[in-house]
C-alpha cells in the first residue's frame, strides 16, 4: 500500500502535468487567433490556416444553433413571401444552412434573349471557372459585363454551374418524391395541384429562388423563334441540374431524368399559375 508521502508526490506531478498541458492549449489558441506568445514571434503566418478553420466552425457551430432553435418556429403557410427575400446578395437558407446566393447577384438578367441555343449551348469552361471565382471573391460587385464576357454562354453557364454545386438540390431531396408525381400523373388539372402542394414542401428561400428562376425561363421561352429555346428544351437542360434523386440506384436516377424534365417544362408553362 503506498504511503502517504508518496501519494502526495504522485498529486503534485499529476497537477504539475494538467499545469503544462492547459498552458500549451492556452499557447496553442493564442497561435491560432494570431496573437503573440511572450517573447516569440507572432504565428500569424504559421497559423493562418488555423485560424481560419477555427473562425469556420465557430461561425458554422453559431449558424447551427440559431437553426435549431428556429425549428420550434411554425411552418411558412405561404408558397413564397416576397417581404422576407430580396435575392440581391448572399443569404443563409433556413433548411440546409448553406449560402443560397441570389439570382441578381448571379447574373441572370434577361439580356442576349435572343441567343439561339441560350442555355443550351456551352461556354467555354476556363472563363465559366473565373465568373464562379469573381462570384466566391466579390459576391454581387463581381463584373460580368459585357465588357468582361462577350458571350452570354458564359454567364448562363454559370448559372447551371451554381445550381448543379448546391449541396442540397434547389428543388430539395424531400420534396423530390412529390415534384416526380405530378409528372407521373395524367390529368393536367391534377398535375397543377400536385405541383402546388409541392411547391408548399420547399423551404421558402429555394421556393423563391425557384420562382425567380421560372419567371426567366418563361421569357426566354417568349423569343424561342430567335433563340430555339421552348420549355421542353429548356427543360431537358434545367431537369437534372434543378432536382436530383435521393436514392443512390443509378437505374432509378436514370429512369427519373425524363421526369425531371417534365417538371421543369410545367413549371415554366404554368409560372404565372404556380407562383
Amino acid at each position: 500500500m503506498p504511503s502517504r508521502e508518496s501519494w502526495s508526490g504522485h498529486r503534485a506531478r499529476r497537477s504539475v502535468h494538467n499545469s503544462r498541458q492547459e498552458g500549451r492549449q492556452q499557447d496553442l489558441l493564442l497561435a491560432a487567433l494570431g496573437m503573440k506568445l511572450g517573447s516569440r514571434k507572432s504565428a500569424v503566418t504559421i497559423w493562418q490556416p488555423l485560424k481560419l478553420f477555427a473562425y469556420s466552425q465557430l461561425t458554422s457551430l453559431v449558424r447551427r444553433a440559431t437553426l435549431k432553435e428556429n425549428e420550434h418556429i411554425p411552418k411558412y403557410e405561404k408558397i413564397h413571401n416576397f417581404k422576407v427575400h430580396t435575392f440581391r446578395g448572399p443569404h443563409w437558407c433556413e433548411y440546409c444552412a448553406n449560402f443560397m446566393w441570389g439570382l441578381i447577384a448571379q447574373g441572370v438578367k434577361c439580356a442576349g434573349l435572343n441567343s439561339e441555343g441560350l442555355y443550351r449551348v456551352s461556354g467555354f469552361s476556363d472563363l465559366i471557372e473565373d465568373v464562379k471565382m469573381a462570384f466566391d471573391r466579390d459576391g454581387e460587385k463581381a463584373d460580368i459585363s459585357v465588357n468582361m464576357y462577350e458571350d452570354i454562354n458564359i454567364i448562363t453557364g454559370a448559372l447551371k454551374l451554381y445550381f448543379r454545386d448546391l449541396p442540397i438540390p434547389l428543388i430539395t431531396y424531400d420534396a423530390y418524391p412529390k415534384f416526380i408525381e405530378s409528372a407521373k400523373t395524367a390529368d393536367p388539372d391534377e398535375q397543377l395541384e400536385i405541383l402546388h402542394e409541392a411547391l408548399k414542401l420547399l423551404p421558402p428561400a429555394h421556393c423563391e429562388t425557384l420562382r425567380y428562376l421560372m419567371a426567366h425561363l418563361k421569357r426566354v421561352t417568349l423569343h424561342e423563334k430567335e433563340n430555339l429555346m421552348s420549355a421542353e428544351n429548356l427543360g431537358i437542360v434545367f431537369g437534372p441540374t434543378l432536382m436530383r434523386a435521393p436514392e443512390l440506384d443509378a437505374m432509378a436516377a436514370l429512369n427519373d431524368i425524363r421526369y425531371q424534365r417534365l417538371v421543369v417544362e410545367m413549371l415554366i408553362k404554368n409560372e404565372d399559375i404556380l407562383f
